[in-house]
């Protein structure tokens, strides 16, 4: 998957409808704690930023970063949505790109950085919490 020269990003054609019926194609666009951005639907950007809002004191770096980075975005009449030059910079988008659907948002990774950190995770040991999963 490839952004486009103006820096927009196609919306697979699976999850188009969807959108269009959950949030009418409007999402929030912000950054992750990995390195990656964050796409939300709007009801569920909403649910998000209440629960970061509600956090404590001790988290006012964290609050600036989800809070202080979102940027509302509507999927254009060509199924696009245009991710801006300061976010795309902060996650290292280049051309290639990975739109990973994570349940109740996506991420958008730069390919390459996608897979060194997908590489990494491999490498690593499996989290306790995984350790009694049943694949």
């Amino acid at each position: 998957m490839a952004l486009d020269a103006k820096g927009r990003l196609s919306v697979p054609t699976r999850h188009r409808e969807v959108l269009q019926l959950l949030c009418q194609g409007r999402l929030t666009v912000t950054k992750h704690p990995d390195g990656c951005l964050m796409l939300f639907p709007r009801p569920t950007w909403e649910q998000f930023r209440d629960k970061v809002a509600a956090l404590p004191m001790s988290a006012a770096g964290w609050k600036r970063v989800f809070l202080g980075n979102a940027m509302d975005v509507d999927i254009d009449s060509a199924a696009r949505v245009l991710i801006s030059p300061e976010l795309r910079k902060s996650a290292g988008l280049k051309n290639d790109v990975m739109l990973l659907g994570m349940g109740s948002h996506f991420e958008l990774w730069d390919a390459e950085t996608h897979a060194a950190h997908e590489a990494e995770v491999m490498a690593g040991p499996l989290p306790d919490a995984l350790k009694d999963f049943s694949f």
